[in-house]
């Protein structure tokens, strides 16, 4: 009667061991950061109209780009059609962000939401709130080598798990 016990736990063990195997090598790769380009970016993870100071915006979804993280969270940029808006508005809102998690951005601390954000004068990167109302400002950078910029995109940064949030020629470095 043991060795029947036995027996059948061995293979149910034998026939569940190669499934098992495969789901743990899917959960390692799955665990590693993704950047998404604007064609793997749908309106069911990324809204293709957002509220902002009073009104709605189109997103340019051809100029967006995202983050997901291997936990599964995102953040993520579109680019804005902002006309309709007051100049000292349109300048700072460039771009909307959504974040999942905090982040640091150019090295400040940046809670999970949703944000209008852009580059003024001398890449000065400024995120705003839903209001219009300044979060926070950091000092960006001007990537005078970029071949051949875009209105919007993400790429990864040299410096381990950093990545850069460009608007054409100016970025600033994002870090979870």
């Amino acid at each position: 009667m043991f060795s029947r016990r036995l027996l059948f736990v061995v293979l149910i063990l034998a026939t569940a061991l190669p499934f098992l195997a495969r789901t743990a090598e899917g959960q390692k790769v799955s665990k590693q950061d993704a950047i998404l380009k604007a064609g793997e970016i749908t309106p069911n993870i990324f809204p293709d109209k957002v509220f902002y100071r009073g009104k709605v915006a189109t997103v340019q979804m051809r100029n967006t780009a995202a983050i997901h993280f291997g936990d599964g969270f995102y953040a993520m940029a579109g680019a804005v059609d902002n006309t309709g808006y007051a100049s000292g508005i349109r300048e700072k809102y460039q771009a909307y962000f959504l974040s999942e998690v905090p982040l640091q951005v150019g090295g400040e601390a940046l809670k999970p939401g949703a944000y209008g954000v852009g580059f003024v004068s001398g890449s000065k990167f400024v995120v705003t709130d839903l209001g219009a109302n300044d979060v926070l400002q950091v000092a960006g950078s001007r990537d005078a080598a970029l071949k051949r910029p875009v209105p919007l995109q993400i790429v990864g940064a040299p410096e381990a798990g950093s990545y850069r949030l460009y608007l054409g020629r100016d970025y600033v470095t994002l870090q979870r």
